[in-house]
């Protein structure tokens, strides 16, 4: 599974981290990032940064699986 944000249009509310804070942060200018791009995220975090991609405001996360 591959998760890509486009930060350029991210808002940073932080609902994606709020959701599935083992997979997303926010960086310092306060726009969304995956904490590790290198994980095979378990079953329980590809659920839940599915879920921060369905109620991302702007739809900015994208998942490859």
């Amino acid at each position: 599974m591959k998760i890509k944000i486009n930060q350029e249009d991210c808002i940073g509310c932080g609902s994606c981290s709020a959701v599935c804070p083992d997979v997303f942060d926010m960086n310092q200018e306060n726009k969304a990032i995956v904490k590790d791009t290198d994980t095979d995220y378990g079953e329980t975090n590809q659920e839940c940064a599915k879920e921060a991609a369905d109620i991302c405001p702007v739809q900015v996360i994208k998942i490859e699986e």
